[in-house]
């Protein structure tokens, strides 16, 4: 067996091993396809107060510039569907955010991953990602044939739905590259009718400044704007209404991994609950939660507008 295939089949071994849902390869290089849907969105506005995404637009097209001499971009996904449900009158949450950061704990998997890829095959160049720089990912991970991006901006699997995260290697190994997928939307516009801040207006395309999960996470104002009064159906922390309702995730299985078990003491807080909460337990129960990025100042605001 040739070394470039030989090399795909341990790449691929590994991330089973690892216990990643799905692994698919894309060979690194410009994303001509997104680059002007990009150009678009942003000179659209739909990136609200998010400025960072104003950076690094180049890097952001092309994997060579972010990992020279990359040959692969090696994407996996990894599933945090919960078993457990929050609590009835708790502030909701995104389901991401049930339990430990998966910044970290993917980036702990990715480490092990490139190690063993090292033992396996020998020295071997490049860095590991987890939504924690200019690379995208969902456009990536449809190249490689790991799902196609649905109406919502999802990536969707036909047999695992959306819930899951998405991760990169991007080495200067060459391997064999996976093909994209076709898109099985179809005609569903569940997705699109389910959005109550119109943040879906247009199939395809989300519009980031009236989406849920900005306001209550990414928008760094004091305030929430007054127009998206009474639209936010209780979410404090996120959103997932376009998952929720999205008729691939009848297929989502619950994960197995004690890193994203429900974390009670957070989760299942009602709105008056956040509100009594001192930054000291805030500190405690949140220390290893993505919920601390917003911070407790963030969260009293968004349960506060709710109960507005």
């Amino acid at each position: 067996m040739p070394n470039k295939a030989r090399h795909t089949e341990i790449v691929k071994k590994i991330a089973r091993e690892l216990g990643f849902l799905y692994c698919g390869i894309s060979t690194s290089g410009f994303l001509a396809e997104e680059a002007p849907r990009l150009t678009t969105w942003l000179q659209n506005g739909m990136q609200g107060k998010m400025d960072y995404m104003n950076n690094h637009f180049d890097k952001r097209l092309d994997t060579r510039l972010l990992v020279p001499d990359s040959k692969s971009v090696i994407s996996v996904l990894f599933n945090y569907f919960p078993s457990e449900k929050q609590v009835a009158g708790a502030a909701k949450i995104s389901k991401y955010a049930y339990g430990r950061d998966y910044h970290e704990v993917i980036k702990e998997q990715l480490t092990k991953f490139l190690n063993k890829i090292r033992e396996q095959i020998g020295e071997v160049s490049g860095r590991t990602f987890v939504d924690s720089a200019p690379v995208m990912d969902k456009a990536w991970a449809k190249k490689s044939g790991l799902g196609w991006l649905g109406k919502n901006g999802n990536l969707i699997h036909p047999k695992k739905g959306s819930f899951f995260f998405i991760a990169e290697l991007i080495l200067d190994l060459e391997l064999n590259a996976d093909g994209p997928i076709k898109d099985y939307c179809g005609t569903c516009t569940k997705c699109i009718d389910a959005c109550p801040t119109d943040a879906l207006n247009q199939a395809y395309v989300v519009d980031g400044s009236k989406c849920i999960s900005y306001l209550t996470i990414e928008l760094k104002d004091e305030l929430i704007p007054k127009e998206f009064k009474g639209k936010m159906e209780s979410w404090a922390f996120g959103c997932d209404i376009c998952q929720d309702v999205c008729p691939w995730n009848r297929f989502s299985s619950p994960h197995q991994s004690e890193d994203f078990k429900l974390n009670t003491e957070l989760i299942n807080l009602s709105a008056t609950d956040w509100q009594e909460l001192s930054e000291d337990q805030f500190k405690i129960i949140a220390k290893e939660s993505p919920i601390k990025r917003t911070k407790l100042a963030g969260m009293k605001r968004n349960v506060l507008f709710l109960d507005d």
